[in-house]
């Protein structure tokens, strides 16, 4: 099986008010009420029991003609409503995800793969793509789809990869190195490659994603557990609070009916946040997945917000990835014009970055479009030359390191000024290459990563969150130093090999830290396996994207920062609500208890704390009950959506949160319950 391609269609976002996603959510509110799928939320299950305790008692009233029936009827029925609320929060955040699963079932497609029995250049045979097993190897062209996952063992092709990244530029895919892993569903747009499958049918990267977005099954995370233990506690204290208050109504020479209990029990236990935890792990996960990440594990996007140390590749996450010329320098007695002449004649037939680069800035200097006289024949780069150029009959030009256009001179035909430049270009970050024609140096020309706009003040924001960010790169200390100081990162390390890497992030983990690091390639894997956070490029290798936890499907290594930002908004709002929800609890037992001391005659006396003029005990019970309710209601866009991250301290952090979600928290029952006491007085509900 594999998947059709949606070429240049992105990924759609599902609203909230998508009767897709609304609809199915709606139904699952009722299918969570199953007492099984409950109990794994202590809170929403106490409420459940509380609604099914009073639903008997109302029954029971209408057969026996009890008194106060639509009071206790009405308890109930809110009562439910809290607990569909709750669950329909939790719905909508795995609709999200079980709407982008369903969406890349509707594109499998059946898939002929065209399998090479007996290796390369054996027999071919059309199969079934759901017939191949690890180790075939399958042939496709130019509008072939890739029948399974697997690696190119031969040829470079043009692929189109938007059916999972929905991004419609191609990519190359190529044999050897990193860029030769190819994903069962993608298309060939030109060429001819070999690949060799390395899953078996329903072990593709496809059904792994379609598993992991279907967020419903994802496990909690630790500090989601030790949240639940928390709300728990807090539910158990409150159940022994109210439970007690009966004995002592009695020994007053009172009563409290049951239902009263119960929807006290209900108003002070931490319901709010009990009712939208889920939903906002959930929301997490989803989050990532429309920055097109795919988590492993909740645990992962938990992982992230926790994280103290990012390593980032320099190349194409701090620099733009490929090198640019922005200066010719001259050798004593060559004109500039000579020079850039050389340089743009050795680099027209150069299609390397750098190569058009230098082309460009030459044109910047008047070097003309076209040049008279007879062709010149390109020479090409080779690592044993270490240099290119052109050749026309006796007249060569080169360009290339220092050393091989030395030698290529003849020896001692660098001298010391240029040497001084090479050396002030090095220590400046860049890389020199020298020009040479016809064994005469004529200058140097400067290549330099570009360091990308704003990433600076992205890691000054990261610092004032308390990351620190270390650069990796292949480059030796002089440059990486010179590139780290112009980026704005903390530290970096320099001529890294996997081994060193490996070791960064184990010291740093010794210390009490979470690391987080990008890799795309085999030798990544080890690091990626270690570190709390490991994110793999989807154009890698499929060991890199079996070692980490999460898989960005872009394949851009900025994407961590993102990452990060994200995990920390799920952690914030976390934090936001469950603020809000204690503090909701505390106001919520000051309103309501006051209020119920006016319904017994022996608590008379101290009717008179009850300050907010709440009618009655029913009404302040039924007000507290719909408030409860309702707020959860309100909130379910938030639990969704998340609060909006800010690169803060902790410090500063934790008095935003107090300010806002626990005075709000405090304020809003009382002025919520007044306004619905007002009300269902004057309707008479109570």
């Amino acid at each position: 099986m594999a998947i059709a391609s949606t070429h240049g269609t992105k990924r759609r976002r599902t609203s909230v008010t998508d009767p897709e996603l609304l609809i199915p959510a709606i139904g699952q509110s009722f299918v969570k009420l199953d007492p099984r799928k409950m109990a794994r939320n202590p809170v929403m299950f106490v409420v459940e029991i509380g609604a099914v305790m009073t639903t008997y008692g109302f029954i029971a009233g209408l057969v026996g003609q009890g008194t106060d029936n639509s009071f206790v009827g009405q308890i109930a029925l809110w009562l439910w409503f809290t607990v569909l609320f709750a669950n329909f929060a939790e719905a909508i955040a795995e609709g999200r995800g079980k709407a982008q699963a369903q969406a890349l079932r509707r594109t499998r497609t059946e898939t002929i793969a065209r399998r090479l029995d007996g290796g390369i250049g054996g027999k071919e045979t059309r199969v079934p793509a759901i017939d191949l097993r690890k180790g075939d190897i399958v042939v496709c062209e130019a509008g072939d789809v890739i029948p399974s996952d697997g690696t190119i063992v031969d040829g470079i092709a043009s692929v189109d990869e938007s059916a999972i990244t929905g991004e419609s530029a191609p990519v190359i895919r190529e044999a050897g190195g990193d860029r030769s892993a190819v994903t069962g569903g993608t298309r060939v747009l030109s060429d001819r490659i070999v690949i060799e499958i390395t899953q078996n049918p329903g072990e593709t990267f496809l059904d792994r994603m379609i598993s992991l977005v279907e967020s419903a099954s994802r496990q909690k995370t630790p500090n989601e557990i030790a949240l639940n233990i928390l709300l728990a506690s807090l539910t158990l204290i409150f159940l022994i609070a109210v439970v007690t208050l009966q004995p002592y109504a009695i020994f007053s020479g009172a009563s409290i009916e049951v239902p009263v209990l119960i929807a006290l029990l209900v108003c002070l236990i931490p319901t709010t946040i009990g009712g939208l935890l889920s939903a906002i792990g959930i929301a997490g996960i989803d989050r990532l997945l429309q920055k097109n990440v795919l988590a492993m594990s909740g645990r992962a996007v938990e992982a992230a917000g926790d994280v103290d140390t990012l390593l980032l590749d320099k190349t194409g996450t701090i620099t733009l990835g490929n090198r640019q010329a922005t200066e010719f320098l001259p050798a004593p007695g060559i004109t500039m014009e000579r020079l850039v002449q050389a340089a743009d004649l050795a680099s027209r037939a150069d299609e390397t970055p750098e190569g058009r680069s230098i082309v460009a800035l030459a044109r910047r200097f008047g070097a003309p479009e076209e040049v008279a006289g007879d062709p010149w024949t390109f020479v090409p780069f080779t690592a044993e030359t270490r240099m290119s150029g052109v050749d026309r009959g006796s007249d060569s030009i080169r360009k290339g390191a220092g050393d091989s256009i030395d030698k290529w001179s003849g020896g001692d035909a660098v001298s010391a000024e240029i040497t001084a430049q090479v050396e002030v270009i090095a220590r400046s970050g860049g890389t020199p290459l020298l020009v040479a024609e016809n064994r005469i140096v004529l200058g140097t020309i400067h290549l330099k990563d570009i360091v990308k706009p704003g990433i600076a003040e992205r890691f000054a924001e990261l610092r004032r969150m308390g990351l620190r960010t270390v650069m990796i790169t292949g480059d030796n200390p002089l440059t990486a130093a010179a590139i780290a100081a112009e980026a704005g990162v903390d530290d970096f390390l320099a001529q890294a090999t996997p081994e060193n890497k490996l070791d960064l992030i184990k010291q740093e983990q010794a210390g009490g830290k979470l690391v987080a690091m990008t890799g795309d390639g085999t030798n990544d894997a080890p690091a990626l396996a270690q570190a709390d956070v490991g994110v793999a490029m989807n154009s890698g290798t499929q060991a890199a994207k079996e070692a980490a936890n999460l898989v960005d499907l872009d394949s851009d290594p900025t994407k961590l920062i993102e990452i990060v930002e994200t995990g920390k908004q799920m952690l914030i709002t976390r934090g936001a609500l469950t603020t809000f929800s204690i503090a909701n609890d505390v106001a919520k037992y000051f309103a309501i208890i006051p209020a119920m001391f006016t319904a017994y005659a022996a608590l008379k006396p101290l009717s008179v704390l009850n300050v907010m003029g709440l009618h009655s005990a029913h009404s302040a019970i039924l007000s507290a009950v719909i408030f409860n309710a309702l707020i959860i209601i309100a909130l379910v866009p938030l639990a969704l959506r998340g609060v909006r991250f800010r690169a803060v301290g902790a410090a500063a952090l934790l008095r935003r949160n107090l300010l806002i979600y626990g005075l709000g928290g405090i304020i809003a029952p009382f002025i919520g319950i007044k306004i619905i006491d007002v009300i269902i007085t004057a309707i008479h509900l109570v």
